[in-house]
């Protein structure tokens, strides 16, 4: 397999065959270097040099009433975390200068919950109001299953964008979550589409799934065609159904970043939750496919710190990107970058 043909054939917006995907997650550990420079090929073209930063705040945490197996959060979970109910207004406009000053481009508030009521979005509405009047920087939300008509409220209050991730393929949903479907959520992203927002949904790796299901996952985010991708892999916390799960070594992720960047070349793909704790000491060889990453931490889990995550572009040879320069498009096209 020529990985740098299925760079040109990224860049030229064609499709990857399953068995090209496949030979994407089959490449040998001697090969990696050259699948890396084939993303990068691809990432550059459209991203440049650039990397993304994300900073997010968990505004409520626990009381879920969902089962998702994954989630440290759901009502079956006896992990040890704080369980909290909404922050106070003056904690999630400090949430947005922290992530200010820790040079993100986008702030994101999550909120534990099947689907934030009334009440909540109203409380979201005035955060976010007082946020863009005080601190300039991007709002992303997470508050679970939602209607066409809240999504609105949201949008019309400033959200630029609405996270919900599908987490898995279609086949394998059920065996990750039995209290909604993975049907519900892509109505939720149809539903926030509909009303002017901007799509981050992407997936959690390492939770069981089979390699088809990888690539079936992969392959409805390209047909879905959200702004931004985030990449995660499995934190298998102590007291949720998939505590000590571990399977995935640092090549492992790197191979799904791959494949996520060329069946998404124009996306922002952001490495995730977990990628401290299975991509280790490759984490920098993360930024060859992708251009974005957290920082400081995750909805329940501990992450890298901003200030390392600096240091970590800078030394790749990366910059980072504060302000969108089209918001429209997460990456640019930067054709006279590509190699030849």
């Amino acid at each position: 397999m020529n990985f740098h043909q299925l760079a040109d054939k990224s860049i030229a917006g064609e499709t990857l065959t399953r068995q090209e995907c496949q030979d994407v997650l089959h490449c040998p550990d001697e090969r990696i270097l050259e699948l890396l420079d084939a993303a990068y090929k691809v990432r550059r073209t459209f991203c440049g040099n650039r990397v993304h930063l994300h900073m997010l705040l968990n505004a409520k945490s626990g009381l879920c009433p969902e089962d998702c197996h994954y989630c440290s959060q759901s009502r079956i979970s006896t992990a040890d975390i704080e369980r909290y109910p909404m922050v106070s207004m003056d904690r999630m406009i400090e949430g947005a200068r922290q992530a200010k000053a820790a040079r993100s481009r986008r702030y994101c508030i999550a909120i534990s919950a099947r689907g934030a009521n009334d009440r909540e979005v109203d409380y979201l509405v005035e955060a976010v109001t007082r946020i863009k009047e005080e601190v300039d920087i991007n709002i992303c939300c997470t508050v679970g299953l939602i209607s066409e008509e809240k999504a609105q409220r949201l949008y019309d209050a400033g959200v630029e964008q609405l996270n919900h991730n599908l987490n898995t393929s279609e086949r394998y949903y059920p065996e990750i979550c039995t209290t909604h479907t993975y049907q519900d959520r892509m109505n939720t992203l149809l539903a926030a589409r509909r009303v002017g927002l901007t799509l981050c949904t992407g997936a959690i790796f390492g939770q069981g799934e089979t390699e088809d299901d990888i690539i079936d996952v992969s392959l409805a985010l390209r047909d879905l065609d959200p702004q931004s991708i985030p990449v995660n892999f499995l934190i298998a916390m102590d007291g949720t159904p998939f505590a000590g799960i571990s399977y995935l070594k640092p090549y492992d992720c790197l191979r799904i970043l791959c494949l996520m960047r060329f069946l998404n070349p124009k996306q922002e793909i952001r490495v995730s939750a977990g990628r401290e704790a299975h991509i280790r000491s490759l984490q920098p060889l993360s930024l060859y496919p992708a251009n974005s990453v957290f920082v400081s931490g995750y909805l329940t889990s501990d992450g890298q710190e901003y200030q390392e995550t600096w240091q970590m572009i800078a030394d790749m040879g990366f910059e980072i990107e504060e302000v969108p320069q089209v918001e429209a498009e997460e990456c640019e096209p930067e054709l006279s970058a590509v190699a030849g």
